[in-house]
């Protein structure tokens, strides 16, 4: 296997340093089709770099056949890169009204210039590809979708009686394409969910609607669900668990207490799920996370204990009934270069679906780390990010790609 990456890029390589009009074009479709499935995903300027060299690679690379093959063969897509939103207070005065996207490899994200310089986007989520920008400043409050790999943007207007200004909401973005994997989803089919909680008559009143791509718009609200006045949504990421999205809510009794709203995608319907007693009351960070086996998980870290990660995850007991379990605890002194730990403190700020890994901020910078096998890496220097959200996708060529589009 390993020699087959180096033939692989070497061949890579080898075409690019040529003219084109002295490439060989004599090489059997299947044979090539053998050796760009050995490019690992992780490094994506290879494709790239293959899908300019001729337009017969292109269209190769292009293909759904390549891109079915390309899946099967290396499984859960990476992590090109994330995006990030700062709190509403310590935003960078300097910082340009584009989205916030950090590559963690080679990928150069397709950033359309028109019509973004007034407009104060926030990611609020990403999901199979798709990236749901928010502008709160807008009123009513507009959101984007955007396709990072093929640059296609479609702009939305919260409908009436989601997200005013009287009202917390939140958003989540994901496909609707039947019978997609999810793996390449860049053919514009996507569902918007918004999730108000309105006050009213002294009682939190949540609701959820569907943006339909296909339908152009929204679907009638599923019925309320009643919530403590007060009650708040948590300015972080849904994760999607079981054709669920689940977001994390802040009750206002007991102090800080947690809980997680859930709107169930296939019944239409929101329920309120309670966390383990530990984080109720707990001031230290808390983020929910879509597990490698496919439940629902929380990673905390309590005040008490404030290098500590408890894992839990919700799993059906022998008496047929969901339960929470805890799963482990890490210290993360081990794992992470921290010093003088009474003066260093540790915050959660996301997970990336379908794994075991998290995202954190310390005055040292932004860290991932796998807590499957214990591995960390440094991604950022700066540490005042509200959320971290990844953007996971393979990376194969569109059809559109040229030479100029690489450039830019």
């Amino acid at each position: 296997h390993r020699v087959s990456l180096q033939l692989a890029s070497i061949s890579v390589h080898f075409d690019l340093t040529l003219h084109r009009s002295t490439m060989p074009q004599t090489l059997p479709d299947d044979l090539l089709e053998e050796v760009f499935l050995r490019l690992p995903p992780g490094e994506p300027e290879h494709l790239l770099r293959a899908s300019l060299a001729s337009k017969l690679w292109l269209s190769l690379l292009a293909s759904a056949r390549f891109r079915g093959r390309y899946g099967d063969r290396h499984g859960a897509p990476p992590m090109l890169g994330f995006l990030y939103s700062w709190p509403e207070y310590a935003g960078p005065e300097d910082e340009e009204h584009k989205p916030h996207f950090v590559s963690t490899t080679k990928f150069a994200p397709r950033v359309p210039d028109d019509e973004w310089s007034d407009l104060a986007y926030a990611a609020w989520d990403c999901r199979h590809g798709l990236v749901l920008l928010g502008d709160r400043c807008r009123s009513p409050m507009g959101f984007v979708v955007w396709d990072p790999m093929t640059g296609c943007r479609w702009e939305l207007d919260v409908p009436t009686g989601y997200m005013s200004t009287k009202q917390r909401g939140a958003a989540a973005v994901l496909c609707s394409m039947a019978g997609c994997d999810h793996r390449v989803c860049h053919e514009g089919c996507f569902r918007v969910v918004f999730i108000s909680l309105d006050p009213k008559n002294g009682v939190g009143v949540a609701r959820a609607g569907i943006f339909s791509m296909e339908k152009g718009g929204v679907s009638k609200p599923c019925s309320p669900l009643h919530l403590d006045d007060g009650a708040t949504i948590d300015q972080m990421p849904s994760v999607l668990v079981q054709d669920a999205l689940h977001f994390m809510v802040r009750q206002p009794q007991p102090y800080v207490a947690r809980a997680i709203l859930k709107y169930d995608l296939g019944f239409d319907s929101l329920s309120l799920i309670h966390v383990p007693p530990e984080l109720t009351t707990t001031v230290g960070s808390t983020i929910l996370m879509a597990m490698e086996d496919g439940s629902l998980g929380i990673a905390g870290i309590t005040h008490e204990d404030k290098f500590i990660l408890h894992l839990w995850s919700k799993q059906m007991g022998s008496d047929g009934v969901e339960a929470w379990t805890h799963r482990r605890a890490v210290d993360l002194k081990e794992f992470l270069p921290i010093q003088n730990t009474k003066k260093r403190v540790i915050r959660l700020i996301g997970s990336m679906e379908g794994s075991d890994i998290i995202f954190v901020t310390t005055d040292l910078g932004i860290y991932e780390i796998n807590l499957k096998s214990l591995r960390w890496k440094k991604l950022l220097k700066r540490e005042r990010f509200r959320a971290l959200i990844p953007y996971v996708s393979f990376c194969n060529p569109q059809e559109r790609v040229s030479t100029s589009d690489a450039a830019h």
